[in-house]
């Protein structure tokens, strides 16, 4: 599943769509199946952890086209008419926008998205206010960071790898940047929170996702050779990087609820 900066690398590069007319509008969900942003404006694109926001202007009102890319979503840019490079059916939002200045008109495309809503601008809170402070938007430093430290100190109990995909408590951390940041810290991801520097973790987290935010490829390691990028994220039985112990693999649920494990990787030496 794409993390973070994953998302808000996405919304940089649709981004310069804002401000076009929609000229055309596909929602292929069921819920959306008589929606229609024809005549709207998209006044801007931007991410919220891992969740991908478009706004439009729609006469004297404001809406939110809401979309999560989960494990297989993508948006792809064409000339409008061109042949999309992915197949027709995986496509779930079809948005056809004015060209600028008498140029050609352009198209969006979000091809396997997990999640599809539209819904007025001003239910933000009541649709996504649960979730955390992003490390990667401006608010971070403007208590975010104290917030998210708060928040991750409200269950001592649970484990830290639970703690850290909690999106309530810090939006954007995935996976690859939980495996990576249990790892620097030193902590195995199953070892309660209230046994740990949680300011210390937070922190963490935050800076490897700062560090990646406009690079092409997630590097946690300083090492951008393919292979060497990750410390112990998808390095099951190979040699810890740092003192040679063979990586392992396991499972870790979430509060003991069937059908949420999710693959952890740890060095048994580095992380006790």
């Amino acid at each position: 599943m794409p993390e973070g900066d994953t998302v808000h690398r996405l919304a940089d590069r649709l981004a310069p769509a804002a401000g076009r007319l929609v000229t055309g509008c596909q929602l292929r969900v069921p819920g959306l199946a008589v929606a229609d942003l024809t005549g709207a404006t998209l006044t801007g694109v931007r991410a919220r952890g891992k969740h991908l926001l478009m706004d439009f202007s729609f006469g004297p009102g404001e809406w939110t086209l809401h979309t999560h890319l989960r494990m297989e979503g993508t948006w792809r840019v064409h000339p409008a008419g061109e042949r999309w490079r992915l197949p027709g059916h995986t496509a779930r939002v079809v948005l056809r926008l004015a060209g600028v200045g008498g140029g050609p008109q352009v198209e969006l495309v979000g091809h396997d998205l997990g999640l599809v809503e539209l819904w007025p601008a001003a239910d933000f809170q009541e649709h996504l206010g649960w979730l955390g402070p992003d490390p990667l938007e401006p608010e971070w430093d403007q208590g975010g960071r104290d917030e998210a430290v708060r928040r991750a100190a409200r269950e001592p109990g649970r484990s830290i790898g639970v703690t850290l995909l909690d999106q309530s408590v810090m939006a954007g951390v995935g996976n690859e940047y939980r495996a990576e940041t249990c790892f620097l810290c030193g902590i195995h991801p199953a070892r309660p929170s209230g046994e740990v520097d949680m300011a210390a973790v937070i922190d963490r987290a935050a800076a490897l996702m700062q560090a990646n935010r406009r690079g092409p490829y997630r590097v946690t390691t300083g090492d951008n050779r393919r292979g060497e990028r990750t410390y112990v994220f998808g390095r099951n039985h190979q040699p810890c990087r740092r003192c040679g112990t063979l990586i392992r693999q396991g499972t870790l649920g979430a509060s003991g609820r069937p059908g949420e494990e999710r693959i952890i990787w740890w060095c048994p030496s580095c992380q006790r």
